[in-house]
């Protein structure tokens, strides 16, 4: 859908706006609004950044417990995040509360509409104006100083009602569209785990004959295939590293990389220490796994030699085994909870598999061939999920650049919406 241009347009002296609507005004946000600071210590409807999601400002549900004093806020403020602003945290308030951590609590003027303001100050040019002037190195924040002096453009109340109508029309259609694919995306990964689930635990073969494994997690399996425990299949392995070698991360997504961690990558996960013998020395086909977070699927394969963090437990087979197969088994989600059952740790997030809990464990093996045959079959099917996935994530971020692009063009007035928004809609806002 294309619209129209205004009819007439001035030169608003500011370069990232260029020509803006003749009629609309402009001037420094602070003279608009004002910067609520008043703190409060209850906790009547606490809002942390975690509750804000990027770019759409919809609120998210958590557990939190939040803790410390939070700036008081009324329905129609705008709760900017001003900790890492490129994240567009921007939430439009519908009731009364406390923003408790790293917010510019914002109350827009009596002639400033608040959906207008929320929109505006969530455009694309807006925030990356902003970001461009944080300060603080390891955790950026947006200064209220630089945010207040940034140029607001205003219609007349009647046309921001306007537009606010029309963008929370469009940007709810398009919110739909991205729905629909996140959902796509959650199926199609849950059927991908269920077709390696099945392929590993009860083979090809769907006439082969079957038994009771005597295992829970396992239920029957193929009757030709063995039950060995962990401790029968690998070693603990505690080599140091060299600095010859890359460090390598595992995910509890991907397994483990094949390839140095990045400088900027490795603060976040890890910190590296100088001496690399500190670090566990890793050969391709060795199985790693995080004591903290194998119950999450924290584990893998290694494909190439490399370096481990010392907190890692590394298992070497001892047999001719195929470990991408071993590990494909583990992953199977009565596997994983297998393993947070061997956790040892007061809550979740302390849970840890050590390498003596983690040896009892008990898998079902084929043939050494079959486990190729298995693996070489997944590989070609799963390859098909990833590339329905990647499609679907790909449409997600057109959708949501679309979604970008069309408020930032309503809100500096390269579009003129005003003609596409029904007297209905304009009652009902």
């Amino acid at each position: 859908m294309t619209f129209p241009c205004y009819d007439e347009y001035k030169d608003s002296g500011v370069e990232w706006l260029g020509e803006v609507p003749a009629h609309w005004e402009i001037a420094p946000l602070k003279r608009l609004t004002r910067l609520l600071t008043e703190k409060t210590d209850t906790r009547t409807n606490s809002i942390a950044l975690e509750n804000v999601e990027s770019w759409s400002g919809r609120f998210i549900e958590t557990e939190s417990d939040f803790q410390g004093d939070g700036v008081r806020f009324a329905r129609g403020d705008i709760l900017f995040g001003k900790l890492r602003p490129y994240l567009a945290k921007v939430l439009l308030a519908e009731a009364h509360g406390e923003a408790v951590g790293d917010f510019h609590v914002i109350r827009p003027a009596n002639r400033l509409s608040s959906r207008y303001l929320a929109y505006y100050i969530r455009s694309r040019d807006f925030i990356s104006i902003v970001d461009g002037s944080t300060y603080g190195a390891k955790m950026p924040r947006a200064s209220w100083d630089f945010m207040g002096m940034m140029p607001m453009l205003t219609p007349l109340p009647p046309e921001q009602t306007t537009i606010a109508t029309f963008l929370d029309r469009e940007t709810a259609k398009i919110d739909d569209l991205v729905a629909e694919q996140q959902t796509l995306i959650a199926l199609l990964k849950e059927k991908r785990q269920a077709l390696i689930s099945h392929a590993v635990t009860k083979g090809l073969d769907p006439n082969a004959p079957m038994k009771d494994s005597g295992v829970e997690w396992l239920g029957e399996v193929p009757a030709h295939w063995t039950i060995q425990r962990l401790a029968a299949l690998f070693k603990e392995i505690a080599e140091p590293g060299n600095d010859t070698l890359p460090v390598l991360s595992v995910s509890i997504h991907s397994g483990v990389s094949d390839d140095e961690i990045p400088e900027d990558e490795m603060e976040r996960i890890v910190v590296r220490s100088e001496d690399r013998t500190k670090y566990k020395q890793v050969l391709p086909g060795d199985l790693v796994y995080n004591m903290m977070r194998a119950w999450q699927g924290g584990f893998g394969t290694v494909t190439v030699p490399g370096m481990v963090s010392p907190a890692y437990v590394v298992a070497r087979p001892v047999q001719k085994i195929l470990t991408t197969f071993v590990e494909m088994q583990l992953r199977s989600p009565t596997a994983v909870e297998e393993m947070r059952r061997h956790s040892r740790g007061v809550t979740d997030f302390r849970l840890r598999l050590y390498w003596d809990e983690f040896k009892t464990l008990q898998v079902a093996l084929p043939t050494y061939d079959e486990q190729l045959s298995i693996a070489e079959f997944l590989n070609r099917e799963t390859d098909k999920f990833d590339d329905l996935v990647a499609e679907a994530e790909s449409t997600i971020t057109l959708l949501q650049e679309r979604r970008t692009a069309l408020i930032s063009a309503a809100v500096t007035g390269k579009i003129d919406v005003r003609n596409a928004v029904s007297l209905k809609e304009e009652a009902a806002a």
